[in-house]
């Protein structure tokens, strides 16, 4: 069974553990946590996936980190992970266990990509439009710079892009000259 396939179930149970003890929104503040920290330590997630280093030291690893930082319920199920031998998708069990609670709440993750960065008034109207336009909950829009589109943006919803940029609207004019000359 593929790494992915594994950290989705595991994912889903504890998805299903946080609902049935109310503490869904904590968990995942909690595994956001331990994401940010393993995005920055790529050592300790190399630690976690050599097969070689033994489980009660990873165990002691993850308790001397996280321990007092994270809910007990959490601890628990990262160490009943690594006792299972499955420390090595801890960290895609973590990242599947946000996508999963952003998809039960109805939260999508857009980009808008700029020639410079859009105001705040502009970043809100943009959200609200988005989350009409595909029916979300929630939209979590992210502004990203790119002096090369001119002017406009792109944005991206999953994996759905509307190009109203310059560069864009350029290239489709540099297309459309290309194919009528040939």
């Amino acid at each position: 069974m593929s790494e992915f396939k594994v950290a989705s179930r595991y994912a889903k149970a504890l998805i299903d553990l946080s609902q049935e003890q109310a503490n869904l929104d904590t968990v995942k503040n909690d595994m956001q946590q331990f994401i940010a920290v393993l995005r920055q330590n790529t050592e300790l997630q190399a630690v976690l996936k050599n097969p070689i280093i033994k489980q009660d030291m990873k165990t002691n690893i993850l308790d001397g980190l996280f321990a007092d930082k994270i809910h007990p319920s959490i601890m628990e199920f990262l160490r009943i992970l690594v006792r299972k031998g499955r420390s090595n998708i801890l960290y895609a069990t973590a990242k599947e266990f946000v996508r999963g609670y952003d998809e039960l709440k109805g939260i999508v993750h857009a980009t808008v990509t700029s020639a410079v960065a859009l105001s705040p008034a502009s970043m809100d109207a943009l959200t609200k439009t988005i989350a009409t336009e595909i029916g979300a909950a929630e939209v979590v829009l992210t502004n990203n710079i790119d002096e090369s589109l001119i002017a406009g943006f792109v944005v991206k919803v999953g994996d759905r892009q509307i190009d109203a940029s310059i560069a864009g609207k350029l290239a489709k004019l540099e297309r459309h000259f290309t194919q009528t000359v040939n």
